[in-house]
């Protein structure tokens, strides 16, 4: 595993690291493979917050799939709690969890990652060690760190963002293009085409074409 004393960055590579899952032992450059992959931590098992955010991220996971990405969870608690969790996880939000939560009661995978929650000195397991905040590493097959979330224990995350980032990242890497504010993938068309499917398309620039969301009027 890396030092913990690296300082991670986008383009940084993610770090290596081998530990046990939910499904079993994961080495986690090996895990992602050719893929994309987003590994993202919550704080503790059977809390309220991180169950709902592991049934949204279980039910989007075909969509995750479709985008050859590979999604793993991390917390810090051992493999057998995740997988009693994931029962509940299931039951509760109508989810089918397949993907791995990896098991960190040490704290390696989580300080190579500089996930620990420094900002809530109550957020500590039963031994007195503090707990991961909800990060979140979108990380491309190179395993080169591509984004970097950070959200506090108390604040669940938006599945829909995270997909929208790699919609935006995978998007960039094939056209060679920028996404603007609040973008969401759609077909891309060329200038004549879209004067057809868009009475109201304006040419501002020649790198920024704008078209209303009123277009049933």
């Amino acid at each position: 595993m890396s030092s913990s004393n690296q300082t991670l960055r986008l383009g940084s590579t993610a770090p290596d690291f081998q530990s046990d899952s939910s499904n079993g032992p994961i080495s986690f450059h090996d895990y992602i493979g050719d893929s994309w992959a987003i590994l993202f931590s919550h704080p503790d098992d059977f809390t309220p917050v991180c169950t709902t955010e592991l049934g949204a991220f279980a039910k989007l996971e075909p969509e995750f799939a479709k985008r050859n990405v590979k999604l793993i969870g991390l917390s810090a608690n051992n493999t057998d709690s995740h997988k009693a969790w994931i029962k509940d996880i299931d039951e509760v939000t109508g989810s089918k969890l397949s993907f791995p939560i990896v098991a960190d009661p040490e704290r390696k995978v989580a300080n190579a990652y500089d996930m620990i929650d420094y900002q809530d000195a109550t957020n500590v397991d039963n031994k007195g060690l503090q707990l991961t905040i909800r990060s979140v590493f979108v990380i491309d097959p190179k395993k080169k760190i591509r984004t970097i979330l950070s959200y506090p224990a108390s604040t669940g995350r938006n599945t829909a963002e995270v997909l929208r980032i790699v919609d935006s990242l995978q998007t960039g890497d094939k056209y060679r293009v920028t996404t603007p504010i609040n973008w969401v993938k759609g077909p891309a068309v060329s200038d004549e085409e879209a004067k057809t499917l868009f009475p109201k398309f304006r040419i501002i620039k020649p790198y920024l074409r704008l078209t209303p969301l009123d277009l049933e009027e």
